[in-house]
């Protein structure tokens, strides 16, 4: 089949304008062994890595399609573990760049993240009210636990013990057992959600922080459990009151008494409450590394920061308290009153924790972090509203600490959304202007090259030259600007509205605007003396106006300058003849205003895009419809026709871009990337690249390939990620024992496990195959009397010429560690008898015990009851676990050698560090005694 129309296709070439989005939080990472210099930041689907310091982006980790909700570095610093919109976490290695870890466990995004001190394992909480813990070094889910009735808020490992303390939006805070996986504990003390919760003072309290203005503190008493032997039944408990171990005080003060003691590892008791400057929800609530400073935040730009004193400094306080009650007792028995024999100062909570201050920043906050510089400052980087990042440092340790701003991002990007996009004429300049500035862009190095301060942009051109600009705002003004200078060169007052669009004459001598005005208004470009210099600047002067009887949305030229088209707010768009301004055609149809429109290179169609969601394509001869097209699945906010061809596209408020053939009335592609609604976008004049803006304060830049699409290999393709995404949602296979639909695992299914498991049972029919011709050659062989050639299968010969069985080896081999049990339970039980005995096969030559141990296991807990009752397998079994137990005994032997043999070289090293740095010492202490020689050598012979 010849190809009937080539088109090609558009790719996404770079995310651009957008410093941080709003979903996730700002963390600290360390890089080329700095701290405190670099930070990551989640940008719609990839994470920026700025350099705080030159204000530069350093490091993009690329993303797949899915936003970033939640960020968290390892505590070795090589690793940022990164969670997504749809409940995937991938971990990325800071060196490289590079995620090679994928976890897919849960349904619904990321909410928070968290690993344990050593950093093996990651606690991930989600909005589908479920904690998973990841083993990271064996890249596979260790347990999921189920229990919150809403979405995760927090989750925090305990240094000393292995327990998780969880928090949700269903008001309760949980601990669980690690070593059993159970909750054992669910305080209820709050009222409304829990929004954030940390743990001081060496892991003995716990401040939780809801929807209101208090900050809730309560005392964790660790229980020691006794076995005695004479009474094994009942544990002793000690260490704790009887008071503090039965009871747990409610938030109206009432006692609610705990179920059997023997089920308790700890007791929780309300110590008081902190108050909050913020009356609103507490949106984030961390501690710094060291424990000593508590930091929260609400949905306002105020950070309020407390210190959490120390055992010393309380006594002290209490100390000097008791110091002052005495006096004011001795002075009152002065007075004639009797003193009171026993003089009694209560701690309270106010004494253990200080406010220190407050951080103002300039914009609402939407996430921070916090650091200790090894000058003992800290420092405060800030994630804010308005696409931004500021940081910030003070000194604890002063009296009253006074928070400086040391550096911020800004230039990256634009405060607000950017309503009006521009190509300069040679392709390479790309205007963006918002509410407050208009920047230029360098289009092949992304960098911003001009910020100039403008009124709210609603549309702007490059005047012909490229060396100005003209922007129209929505208080009805034209802006001029120069674009060496970066000035405003005039401010003209055009309509009495809003200026909603300009568009540039053929001829460029002029242009025409559009307002709320209801009027149409014709301009000339000038040139007029300057009166601050001798040379000539650019002006413009109007010449017409064309008054309407609607407010005007949108203006086109026709490209010979003939016609000049026209859309009102009664969704119809009125073509008039720009010579004598007459009437010519009226195009009715749309249900809603027609916001956008474009005429094509040759003036033969005009497409126009509107709120109700469809574009039309008319004749400009007749004004005839051609074609109604639903276009977007909301608003349609623009449209632009690709130069020299019929081909346009479209943005709407679906988060979509769509390419369109005007002439075939075909979807030729859809581009898709922004994450929220997409305000506008620019093409290239030599039709290569498109620019978007969209609310996710994002600007994209689509490039143009080489590459031909085909109508049905592009529809295809959107019937299988249809498919794809239906998979993940279907039913997940239920456990025997388990309720269907309930996810007892820590993975789930998604295509790559379904095609994990497609591969094992090829893998299986390829072994059963060549096995069942190995059979028949010797047969052959034996009748012959000789030996004859056997035919190799050609998937065995790709891999080097292997066995069969060698071959399903490298095929479980190849699974991810993390998919592999989901693979597995996909699994028909008609091939798990062949898998068995080839694991007895593999054990037996000793190769990846490992990896066989954790597959032979898993196998035999789900399919416990058909292997048990099938007579076949029981020497195979048997066999099995002879040998399994030889070789894992073999295994763990190896591994304990190879420990103490490290700890062995450890020693080694450092007494040869010692000696090395006794010696550096000397030789240092050499040459100062020799340098302090000649000195005083040259002292006497000066004298």
């Amino acid at each position: 089949m010849g190809l009937t129309k080539q088109y090609l296709r558009y790719v996404a070439s770079a995310v651009f304008g957008l410093i941080g989005s709003q979903k996730g939080n700002i963390v600290f990472v360390t890089l080329r062994g700095e701290k405190g210099r670099y930070v990551a930041v989640p940008a719609c689907e990839h994470v920026f890595i700025w350099d705080l310091r030159k204000g530069e982006k350093i490091l993009i980790l690329q993303g797949l399609k899915q936003e970033v909700t939640c960020l968290c570095p390892s505590p070795d610093g090589l690793h940022l573990a990164v969670g997504y919109d749809d409940g995937s976490i991938r971990i990325f290695s800071l060196l490289s760049g590079e995620g090679n870890v994928t976890f897919n466990g849960h349904k619904a995004g990321i909410t928070t993240l968290k690993y344990d001190q050593l950093g093996g394992r990651l606690a991930s909480g989600s909005k589908d009210t479920d904690i998973i813990v990841w083993d990271v070094i064996n890249e596979s889910g260790l347990y999921r636990l189920k229990g919150h009735k809403d979405a995760i808020t927090q989750a925090l490992f305990l240094r000393e013990k292995n327990l998780l303390v969880t928090s949700g939006k269903d008001t309760v805070v949980k601990w669980w057992d690690l070593d059993t996986q159970h909750c054992f504990k669910t305080m209820v003390g709050h009222r409304t959600e829990v929004w954030g919760l940390v743990l001081v003072s060496e892991e003995k309290r716990l401040i939780t922080g809801a929807s209101d203005s208090e900050l809730r503190a309560w005392d964790i008493t660790y229980l020691q459990e006794i076995e005695d032997l004479e009474e094994p039944k009942p544990k002793k408990i000690r260490g704790s009151s009887p008071g503090v171990q039965d009871t747990l005080e409610t938030e109206d003060g009432a006692l609610e008494t705990d179920g059997a003691p023997e089920d308790r590892i700890l007791s929780c008791r309300k110590a008081g409450s902190i108050m909050r400057e913020g009356r609103d929800r507490v949106v984030n609530l961390a501690v710094d590394k060291t424990g000593r400073i508590l930091a929260c935040h609400g949905t306002d730009s105020v950070l309020e920061l407390f210190c959490i004193l120390s055992k010393e400094e309380i006594h002290k306080k209490m100390d000097k308290k008791m110091k002052k009650a005495r006096k004011k007792a001795k002075l009152n028995s002065c007075k004639g009153e009797e003193e009171d024999p026993e003089i009694n100062v209560e701690m309270a909570l106010q004494d253990e924790i200080q406010r220190v201050t407050n951080i103002k920043t300039s914009a609402k906050i939407k996430s921070f972090d916090l650091i200790h510089s090894p000058q003992g400052e800290l420092k405060a980087v800030f994630l804010l509203q308005n696409n931004l990042v500021e940081l910030y440092s003070f000194n604890p340790s002063l009296p009253t600490p006074q928070p400086v701003r040391t550096s911020r991002i800004t230039i990256g990007g634009h405060r607000s959304d950017v309503r009006t996009l521009s190509f300069s004429s040679d392709n390479i300049a790309v205007l963006s202007a918002s509410a407050d500035s208009v920047k230029i862009w360098n289009r092949s190095t992304l960098q911003c090259i001009r910020t100039m301060t403008c009124e709210y942009a609603l549309c702007s051109f490059f005047v012909p030259g490229d060396r100005q600009v003209i922007i129209g705002t929505k208080t009805g003004k034209l802006q001029l600007f120069d674009l060496a200078s970066g000035n405003l060169l005039e401010t003209i007052d055009a309509h009495d509205g809003a200026l909603w669009s300009m568009s540039l004459s053929p001829d460029q001598r002029g242009f025409v605007t559009g307002g709320a005005d209801k009027s149409v208004k014709f301009w000339d470009f000038e040139l007029v003396k300057d009166e601050n210099s001798t040379q000539k600047r650019l002006s413009v002067k109007q010449t017409r106006t064309l008054q309407l009887d609607e407010d005007v949305l949108y203006v086109s030229y026709s490209p010979n300058q003939k016609l000049l088209a026209v859309s009102l707010l009664d969704c119809t768009v009125k073509i008039f003849y720009v010579d004598t301004l007459k009437f010519f055609l009226s195009l009715y149809g749309h249900k809603l205003p027609v916001i956008c429109m474009d005429i094509s290179y040759d003036g033969a169609l005009i497409a126009t895009g509107s709120a109700d969601r469809n574009v039309k394509i008319w004749g400009l001869d007749f004004g005839d419809c051609h074609k109604s097209l639903f276009a977007h699945d909301d608003s349609v906010m623009y449209l632009r026709f690709v130069p020299k061809s019929h081909l346009f596209f479209t943005a709407g408020k679906d988060h979509k871009i769509k390419q369109w053939d005007a002439d075939r009335f075909e979807h030729i592609q859809t581009l898709e990337g922004h994450h929220q609604e997409i305000w506008c976008l620019a093409v290239s004049p030599n039709g290569d690249y498109v620019v978007s803006s969209s609310h996710d304060k994002s600007l994209r830049l689509w490039e143009r390939t080489r590459e031909p699409l085909i109508l049905e290999e592009e529809r295809e393709m959107e019937r299988e990620a249809e498919y794809e995404e239906s998979v993940a949602k279907e039913d997940q296979p239920a456990v025997p024992g388990e309720i269907q639909g309930d996810n007892y695992f820590a993975g789930k299914k998604t295509i790559e496990t379904v095609k994990a498991a497609e591969r094992i049972m090829e893998a299986i029919e390829l072994y059963r195959e060549e096995t069942a011709k190995m059979k028949e050659h010797k047969a052959i062989c034996k009748a012959a009397g000789k030996e004859v050639p056997l035919p190799t299968n050609p998937i065995l010969m790709a891999y080097g010429n292997i066995s069969p069985s060698a071959y399903v080896l490298e095929i479980f081999k190849g699974i991810r560690s993390s998919e592999l049990e989901e693979s597995l339970l996909v699994l028909p039980f008609s091939y798990v008898p062949d898998i068995l005995t080839l694991f007895n096969e593999f054990m037996q030559l000793g190769s990846d015990v490992e990896l066989i141990c954790r597959c032979l296991f898993f196998l035999l807990r789900i399919h416990f009851g058909q292997i048990t009752s099938n007579q076949m397998l029981v020497p195979v079994i048997e066999k099995l676990r002879e040998t399994t137990i030889s070789k894992v005994s073999q295994v763990r032997d190896v591994i304990g050698f190879n420990m103490a043999g490290l700890d062995y070289l450890k020693r080694e090293c450092e007494a040869k560090s010692e000696v090395t740095f006794f010696a550096d010492a000397t030789s240092h202490l050499e040459e100062k005694k020799r340098k302090r020689k000649k000195r005083e050598k040259l002292i006497l012979t000066l004298t």
